[in-house]
């Protein structure tokens, strides 16, 4: 079955929920998983607010510090379960196409992330990276909702 489980972060509340999911699945099925962030270039439009709050060099300032942040919740949980765990980091303005390209260069045959269920204008400005990374890959995508 599944042997190697890509558990992309965006920091977000809902993706940890979908990370400590991924992880107990991983365990269960003596898979190990990879944990990777996408650090986005500084917006010029975003449905973060606090991330508006930064200049464009506290945003952009060191990037390890800040793709570790969300890369330490899944090393925690991954140890805490007794899953072997590699984690990585790239920064692109296109996140899905960076997760794609994360889940194939790492030989991941499995990729599980959480959907935000975004409605209306928003869905429409900012899209789905989820939907996105469901509509061009052809490795298969457990989605948490």
């Amino acid at each position: 079955m599944f042997k190697h489980i890509l558990l992309p972060t965006d920091g977000s509340q809902l993706s940890e929920m979908a990370i400590q999911k991924g992880i107990q699945f991983a365990k269960a099925i003596n898979a190990r998983v990879t944990g990777f962030h996408v650090l986005p270039e500084f917006p010029e439009f975003t449905y973060r607010p606090e991330i508006l709050e930064d200049t464009k060099e506290e945003f952009t300032g060191d990037p390890r510090a800040r793709a570790a942040q969300y890369l330490k919740v899944i090393e925690e949980a991954a140890n805490k379960a007794g899953v072997r765990c590699d984690t990585g980091y790239t920064k692109s303005a296109h996140p899905y196409e960076a997760i794609i390209t994360a889940a194939e260069e790492n030989g991941c045959d499995l990729i599980v992330m959480a959907f935000h269920g975004r409605r209306g204008v928003q869905a429409l400005l900012i899209g789905s990276e989820t939907h996105k990374v469901l509509a061009y890959t052809n490795i298969p995508v457990l989605v948490y909702r």
